[in-house]
């Protein structure tokens, strides 16, 4: 492996444990201003610090990160469909990587969609991705999309599509949890890192982290299970400290809650997804009382 790409696989999964925390904002490419997102510069802003590598696309990189700030950058080049058209999987490449040489990037990261009508179209892009990354030292992570298809998230489908991304050259693979998780990561040959997922309850997406990191992850690429979060600093905080401090799940809900504490909110107002949460329970109650 050359110098330059070695140094640039550094940045992102760190060499004294060999793990990594990415924190991903690229939703935007295909869910527009999705919640707690609309603003992407104030979401992203405070947690930078607590993230080795930053994956977003780079309209928002433009926009929204501070170019003075050394964090690591997997840019997202691929899309072209968006969550209200016919079919998540029609994606081609959209960046080159002359642009992302310009931007400083560490990494290009695109989907594939395997076992989709636009399979072929996906992997094929993959491959000529690694050619041209690799002419500059650049590793490419390829993300295991499954589109709308969230059934497909078992041990089989996903070690076959990792395994299929490590052939075709990816050096960094992100994929979903799965039972049986160790099958999909023993039968890839490089890091394999998990996807957090649609928003779960804190304490779930903590174990959802250490269940992955303990199956042989090489880290997480999390966004909404952290900046969906009511706070969102104490969540990235606990993650890191499962990923790279080796803590339990209780003892990362332990120091998110004890974060919380610390930093309460403004007003102590909670995030509409919370309040409707609330409402919601309150409302099963008094049900329950008729």
């Amino acid at each position: 492996m050359d110098w330059g790409l070695q140094n640039r696989l550094s940045r992102i999964i760190k060499p004294n444990d060999g793990k990594a925390v990415m924190l991903a904002v690229d939703h935007g490419y295909f869910l527009g201003p999705t919640e707690s997102l609309e603003q992407p510069k104030k979401t992203i802003h405070p947690l930078l610090k607590y993230c080795d590598s930053l994956m977003l696309t780079r309209g928002i990189l433009r926009t929204s990160v501070d170019a003075r700030f050394p964090v690591p950058v997997v840019l997202r080049v691929s899309g072209g469909s968006s969550i209200i058209g016919q079919d998540l999987s029609n994606e081609k490449i959209t960046t080159s990587v002359k642009d992302a040489i310009r931007l400083n990037v560490s990494a290009l990261a695109m989907s594939i969609f395997v076992g989709s009508k636009n399979e072929h179209n996906t992997l094929v892009s993959l491959g000529h991705l690694v050619n041209d990354a690799e002419e500059y030292g650049i590793p490419v992570l390829a993300v295991t999309a499954v589109g709308k298809e969230l059934e497909k998230r078992d041990a089989r489908y996903l070690s076959l599509s990792c395994r299929i991304a490590a052939e075709f050259g990816a050096h960094i693979v992100k994929t979903y949890y799965c039972d049986n998780f160790e099958k999909v990561v023993d039968s890839c040959p490089v890091p394999v890192i998990i996807a957090g997922g649609p928003k779960l309850e804190e304490h779930a997406a903590l174990e959802l982290a250490h269940n992955a990191v303990k199956a042989g992850a090489a880290g997480v690429d999390m966004g909404r299970n952290i900046w969906q979060s009511v706070y969102p600093v104490p969540m990235i905080r606990a993650v890191r400290a499962i990923v790279h401090g080796n803590v339990n799940v209780n003892e990362a809900y332990d120091l998110f809650k004890r974060l919380c504490k610390e930093n309460p909110l403004k007003n102590n107002k909670p995030k509409p997804q919370t309040q409707k949460l609330k409402n919601k329970s309150k409302n099963i109650k008094q049900k329950k009382k008729k």
